[in-house]
């Protein structure tokens, strides 16, 4: 008798722990599988890279905090830009970086330097769509996954003084016309930050310390708007 009740109640827990497991398996099976981290790829010169701020507060790094907070698992920026690059030169960085062959999200910010070194506009354009050509292809070729920022504005800067800065302004228009003209071709997004820049003039909280780049309060506004694309193709 004694016997049989223990082969009962050992069946009995044998059993329990196989419905247990089952039932485990079952709830395993209808979540969804994990997703690897999302990537993001940033291609630019200074204002890209964060010439003058912490590694944190340049805008891609921001962008990504931006969009950790909100629940999404991003990878760390893979960032391929240089202090003072043209648009010939951050192709050859490109070149010359091991990036992969996509990206979910790819940000293209350059020309400032070109319209400094005195460049022509028309070389711009030609080198600014092979770019985005470039960049659009590490963005699997879907516009929705690329983001061009305008150029900012340095005219509004200390670092101007003694300078065209009315000049430099009409410039840097002329060199945003291009680069939207070309967003708008591919269908891509386009951001237009330029406007703000300008209101360093005013307020020098928006500058690094050189007066020149911009501080990681300005970098915080691109961020916001770059994470809020990014966000509604999610």
């Amino acid at each position: 008798m004694r016997e049989t009740l223990i082969k009962k109640a050992s069946s009995s827990f044998v059993a329990g722990i196989a419905i247990l497991f089952l039932l485990i398996f079952i709830v395993a099976m209808k979540r969804p599988l994990q997703k690897k981290a999302y990537t993001y790829l940033a291609l630019g010169d200074s204002y890209t890279i964060g010439e003058k701020v912490p590694s944190e507060e340049n805008f891609p790094s921001q962008v990504v905090s931006i969009l950790r907070m909100k629940g999404f698992d991003f990878a760390a920026p893979r960032i391929v830009a240089r202090t003072g690059w043209t648009t010939d030169e951050l192709q050859l960085g490109i070149t010359k970086s091991k990036l992969a062959k996509r990206y979910d999200f790819v940000s293209l910010l350059i020309g400032v330097n070109n319209q400094y070194r005195g460049r022509e506009a028309s070389g711009y354009m030609q080198e600014f769509e092979f770019l985005l050509n470039q960049a659009l292809k590490f963005a699997g070729n879907n516009p929705k996954r690329l983001i061009v920022l305008s150029i900012p504005d340095w005219s509004s800067t200390p670092f101007c003084e003694g300078k065209d800065r009315q000049k430099i302004a009409v410039q840097i228009d002329e060199y945003n016309k291009i680069n939207k003209q070309v967003a708008n071709k591919y269908r891509v997004h386009y951001i237009n930050i330029t406007p703000g820049t300008r209101q360093a003039a005013n307020d020098i909280e928006l500058l690094a310390e050189d007066g020149l780049h911009p501080s990681g309060k300005e970098y915080k506004k691109w961020a916001v708007e770059v994470a809020a694309i990014i966000k509604s193709e999610l």
